[in-house]
């Protein structure tokens, strides 16, 4: 009997030697875990962070079996992954290089850990920071980036690659590459509906992602055919949905079929688009909010607006083309862009529930009128719900559909072990509300907290 009594003991004691605590870097502590995809919470539970990266999501009983050098107490707070604008603009040229470099901390400043530049004249700058804010010498969100958009021999925007035939593809898809861009932006600014299939059809061949704006000569079925990974705002979806769509081509109006085709919108045919672009898994951006600032440009007054304080001179003399813009529109009583806005309040939750990859973006950044970095995409979201979505339908067009386009589901889109820590803590449940965003508490930026 003695000797198994101290059989026991030594048995007991070699477990609690053998016994030992996880070192980790932060830990959050009695947090609420948001499950955007599944629209679930698990209460109480512990985060833990090594590195850049998600080392454990566990209830807060298992608090013991971890040591961190920092730790926040985050009870009654609520965890999801940080947000994603998956249309945003670094541009204006070289003196306009350090007004948009303070959007990095616009884009912080409401919870967004990563944005997706949509292409403009300022790429030698944009790819520095890319590089500072993996390096942790920079603080930003985590910037994926088209480099110089793909347009036709007369771009629309400074700094793009001209495309005027077939052979400057590959020069042009050769210098994206060598620079180390994400995808390829195509801009419909003169660019041909043939350079257009073409330059998908090469960027396929490639393993290149493509997005951006068709000639409204094109047909986005035969780009989705062709290959294309994605479509900026809604023109050219709407286009296909009227069954006027190849005779207004062929009266060669461009942008001037526009108030035709939201007359003869057809749901039936919009459902048979709608099911092609998910099948084919083509992520589209439908830009609501600087749709909505856009549409009441011409009457509204923005000098008072809070943000404008952080937006420089030479940012807001670009926005001056676009209130010019308006108010010609105005003065003619050409309400196209009020038309369109409301069609699009009748497409978003059938598109959504058809399966499309519906990704947020808010089209901020220089020219594109006060449309400010961060608060459009907290703007963006607030549109999709105001249009039919839930709170949890419009954080998936964010967090969840962003990563997918670059297949990057392993890494993004949930609190969960293994996945990259960039985390937006809230004082208020963002299911209950698309509003709570707002009520940040913390953000957690590849696992450093954000000051």
């Amino acid at each position: 009997m003695k000797k198994l009594s101290t059989l026991l003991l030594f048995t007991i004691f070699i477990s609690c030697q053998n016994k030992h605590t996880e070192e980790v870097d932060l830990l959050l502590l009695n947090v609420n875990v948001v499950d955007v995809a599944s629209g679930t919470i698990q209460q109480d539970q512990l985060v833990a962070v090594k590195g850049d990266t998600i080392a454990a999501v566990v209830s807060a009983d298992n608090a013991a079996n971890y040591s961190s050098t920092e730790t926040i107490d985050a009870t009654g707070k609520y965890v999801m992954p940080g947000l994603w604008d998956n249309h945003v603009h670094f541009r204006g040229g070289d003196s306009l290089i350090a007004e948009n470099e303070v959007f990095l901390k616009m884009f912080l400043d409401f919870g967004i850990t990563t944005v997706r530049d949509a292409g403009g004249d300022i790429t030698p700058a944009v790819m520095e920071w890319r590089m500072q804010i993996a390096a942790g010498t920079m603080t930003g969100p985590t910037i994926f980036t088209s480099g110089p958009k793909l347009d036709g021999s007369k771009p629309a925007w400074a700094g793009s690659i001209k495309i005027d035939s077939v052979n400057d593809i590959s020069p042009a898809l050769d210098s994206l590459q060598s620079i180390g861009t994400d995808y390829v932006k195509l801009y419909d600014g003169n660019l041909t509906k043939e350079m257009f299939y073409e330059i998908i059809k090469a960027a396929e061949s490639r393993g290149m992602k493509t997005t951006g704006h068709m000639p409204m000569s094109g047909d986005i079925n035969t780009a989705i055919d062709l290959g294309l990974d994605g479509s900026e705002h809604l023109y050219y979806i709407l286009k296909a949905c009227s069954p006027l769509a190849d005779s207004l081509t062929e009266l060669g109006l461009g942008y001037g079929m526009m108030s035709t085709i939201l007359e003869t919108y057809n749901p039936k045919l919009a459902a048979t688009i709608f099911k092609k672009l998910a099948d084919n898994k083509v992520s589209v951006t439908p830009t609501l909010y600087i749709m909505k600032v856009l549409t009441e440009l011409a009457d509204t007054d923005h000098s008072a607006d809070s943000l404008l304080t952080k937006i420089g001179d030479g940012v807001i003399a670009t926005y001056q083309r676009r209130i010019e813009g308006a108010k010609r529109a105005k003065a003619s009583g050409n309400t196209s862009r009020y038309e369109m806005r409301e069609l699009v309040k009748t497409m978003m939750r059938p598109m959504y529930d058809a399966g499309v990859n519906i990704v947020a973006g808010s089209d901020c950044g220089a020219s594109n009128s006060y449309v400010y970095p961060g608060e459009s995409l907290i703007g963006e979201l607030q549109q999709m719900v105001g249009m039919g979505l839930t709170p949890r339908e419009a954080l998936i067009t964010s967090v969840v559909n962003g990563p997918k386009f670059f297949d990057l589901e392993v890494k993004y889109g949930a609190v969960e072990k293994g996945k990259i820590a960039d985390l937006l803590i809230l004082n208020a449940n963002p299911l209950e509300d698309i509003d709570n965003v707002l009520e940040k508490a913390y953000l957690i930026k590849s696992g450093n907290l954000v000051e």
